[in-house]
């Protein structure tokens, strides 16, 4: 009789709810009713760095249903993120208006730039529920072409790496060009409002973050459904033997070609909701090693836990932050070391060590009594 294994542990269950009451109850709390000589009170710095490391823990979310569950390993991710975030401060350019620097309904970028109207692409960009579109659409899109015919002449392994990692290369030096309407190297930024709301006020930076938690959660708990269904165990059997799949009468390309867009959407809304709550976006968000970054926060984590990547996007963004206030001339020492480390030593990351030393305390026998006396042999108790 076949058993199915429960979509959440109670364990797993009470994490999602005290992450959803973290980020949706006790964090706005700790912002706007704590005061701020509290010790308790989270500041504007705090806030804003988590939400922007909760963003960073969706694309690494991302990377492990494509690199973990799927076995594809993209070097090229940090472009759709980065699509995503233009999308989105295309949006909020426009919402400054003429408040800008030169007083103009144009950006102040195509000010400066001698702009005399909106380029073609900046049409809609009024509209704000049409850059949201955008912002899912455009690295969706994009994902779905470039995957179907890569996945469809099979390049697979370090070949496809590769060419990822040239698509966001690429991308990145057409973005740095003036004649692109994309602010070139500068970008977009100071941005004013979101919606009619001020972008620096209190209550507005705490809805940004509480959209930010539970969308986290929520592409979580999807990740879990889809890798407890039929589908996700099909993404591993191509992960595992992609040949033996293809004699069984399934299509690779199809389920290959689902997660690759899914996971380049995920990265989208994730850019979309950096964007706003750091307030820029520029072409170095596209660089490789932003795409490589979020290769090693699956690994740190742990890649195929689900759980793992956003443990590994918290842990690697938090002592980045420490680092490059403290020492940022050894950040990147560090970063290395740990990848080489847990490359050498944790191969399954932070996730699989935790799960060590979890099953070595569960196996340790309880200490047995020195002193309880011996049952002595009776005459009744002989043959």
């Amino acid at each position: 009789m076949l058993t199915t294994q429960p979509f959440l542990s109670r364990s797993a269950w009470a994490a999602v709810v005290a992450a959803l009451l973290c980020t949706s109850v006790l964090a706005p709390l700790l912002h706007l009713v704590v005061p701020e000589d509290s010790a308790f009170h989270l500041s504007d710095y705090a806030l804003g760095l988590t939400a922007k490391i909760m963003c960073y823990a969706i694309c690494a979310l991302a990377m492990d249903l494509i690199w973990g569950l799927t076995g594809i390993l993209s070097l090229g991710h940090g472009l759709f993120f980065a699509l995503g975030g233009y999308a989105m401060g295309m949006g909020l350019m426009r919402e400054i208006g003429r408040d800008g620097n030169y007083k103009s309904d144009l950006p102040d970028f195509m000010v400066f730039l001698d702009w005399k109207e909106m380029p073609w692409h900046w049409a809609w960009s009024d509209s704000f529920a049409l850059q949201l579109l955008l912002a899912v659409a455009v690295p969706g899109l994009l994902a779905w072409v470039f995957g179907y015919f890569a996945f469809r002449s099979r390049i697979k392994g370090v070949y496809f790496s590769i060419i990822t990692q040239a698509m966001t290369f690429a991308a990145m030096l057409l973005f740095f060009r003036n004649e692109t309407g994309f602010g070139g190297n500068n970008g977009f930024t100071d941005f004013k409002r979101i919606l009619g709301f001020s972008l620096s006020h209190p209550g507005t930076r705490t809805v940004l973050f509480v959209l930010t938690g539970l969308t986290l959660v929520g592409f979580f708990l999807l990740a879990r459904w889809l890798t407890r269904s039929k589908f996700g165990r099909v993404l591993q059997a191509i992960r595992d033997a992609e040949t033996r799949v293809m004699f069984t009468g399934y299509d690779p390309l199809a389920y290959k070609l689902a997660i690759w867009t899914l996971s380049a959407v995920m990265c989208g809304i994730a850019g979309a909701l950096y964007v706003p709550q750091v307030g820029i976006i520029n072409p170095s968000e596209m660089s490789p090693a932003a795409s490589i970054e979020m290769a090693i926060w699956a690994a740190v984590g742990g890649r195929g836990t689900l759980i793992g990547p956003i443990v590994g996007a918290f842990f690697v963004n938090g002592a980045k932050s420490w680092f490059t206030q403290v020492v940022p001339e050894f950040w990147l020492y560090f970063l290395g070391a740990l990848f080489i480390a847990v490359t050498l030593f944790l191969p399954e990351g932070l996730m699989g060590l935790f799960n060590k030393i979890q099953h070595k305390l569960r196996r340790k026998p309880a200490p047995e009594a020195a002193d309880s006396p011996t049952p002595a042999a009776t005459p009744e108790g002989r043959a």
